[in-house]
């Protein structure tokens, strides 16, 4: 979601193939043998395996470096998005999918995220976005995750002492960019056309 997120973002023009992962095509499979996916190929052959490095990709060769802004900037979102995409998808995984980590409750791990969370609001009550009163590339990258965290228990999530992660989370849920990435396309198959995305 959020390499589809940049992509809008930034107007990057790609071919899109929507995978379904239990029958992964040879092509994309001949590209990236891990068979994960985002997955980008570019024109000169190279292929790009991780989402976040998709997002460096499409808001550097395709978008003013508004989003990005300073190399200082860069640095403060890439430290965010690692406390994001290792400590918190780690509880995020154990509380979406509880049923599968029986040692401890969904509530203890809905908890340990928690951190994260009391960290994101944090920020959000001194200015409008994560790093400062203007978007950035760390907001394109974490919004995807506090989306499923959110919707493990939503009514949780909306009494929960967030506000300003809340007014943040909304904006993003409610935007016109959220809205152009969550079409539903048909998975593509060894030869048919691909979506212009």
């Amino acid at each position: 979601m959020r390499a589809r997120l940049a992509i809008k973002y930034s107007g990057a023009q790609v071919i899109l193939r929507e995978i379904v992962l239990r029958n992964k095509p040879q092509a994309m499979l001949a590209i990236s043998p891990k068979g994960t996916v985002p997955v980008l190929q570019l024109p000169n052959g190279e292929v790009i395996e991780e989402s976040w490095d998709i997002v460096h990709w499409a808001t550097t060769e395709h978008e003013s470096t508004s989003i990005r802004g300073s190399s200082q900037r860069v640095l403060e979102a890439e430290q965010l998005i690692l406390q994001n995409d290792h400590d918190f998808k780690q509880h995020l995984d154990h509380y979406k999918y509880a049923d599968r980590f029986p040692q401890l409750s969904a509530e203890h791990y809905r908890t340990q995220a928690e951190t994260f969370l009391n960290d994101l609001d944090q920020r959000l009550a001194q200015h409008d976005f994560l790093l400062d009163n203007e978007a950035s590339i760390a907001d394109l990258g974490i919004f995807p995750f506090i989306r499923q965290f959110a919707h493990v228990d939503i009514d949780w999530f909306r009494q929960t002492p967030y506000p300003h992660l809340q007014r943040w989370f909304d904006y993003y849920l409610s935007s016109e960019l959220f809205a152009s990435i969550m079409n539903k396309y048909i998975p593509w198959e060894e030869g048919q056309e691909p979506t212009h995305f």
